[in-house]
């Protein structure tokens, strides 16, 4: 019977860390999705309002305009089908973790870019948004 309650504990108390961690992941995938159908609408709602992305050439966009505005122009300037393959979601607390994946633009007429990317997000009154992103080459 102890044992059965011990059992019973832990996974109640796991629950939430999986269920977020696959919400995590979700949003990631959103994020994929709303630039690869270049769908500004849903990349806007994706995002905080104060939401910051800096990308891998250097460019820092700041606030969820200029995130939004930066977003589409490198989807259409960078043909290809992007990916962002999630590898590790840590829970910096209950309402904020950091998604981090390997980023990989493939296609078209280009050589495939590989890259990294941190995802932080957040939890709102409407869900899991992106509050920041860092985009980043691998030194190797």
């Amino acid at each position: 019977m102890m044992r059965k309650l011990i059992l019973m504990l832990v996974f109640a108390t796991a629950c939430p860390i999986f269920a977020q961690d696959a919400d995590i992941r979700a949003l990631v995938q959103k994020y994929v999705d709303a630039r690869e159908s270049r769908d500004e609408a849903a990349v806007r709602a994706l995002f905080t309002n104060d939401a910051d992305q800096l990308v891998s050439s250097g460019e820092w966009r700041r606030g969820i305009d200029n995130v939004v505005k930066g977003s589409m122009a490198s989807s259409r300037a960078n043909s290809g089908r992007r990916t962002i393959t999630v590898e590790t979601v840590r829970m910096l607390s209950a309402d904020v973790a950091i998604a981090d994946g390997r980023y990989e633009i493939v296609g078209d007429n280009n050589p495939a870019r590989k890259m990294w990317a941190s995802i932080v997000a957040k939890k709102t009154p409407q869900g899991w948004k992106i509050a920041a992103i860092r985009n980043m080459l691998p030194a190797n």
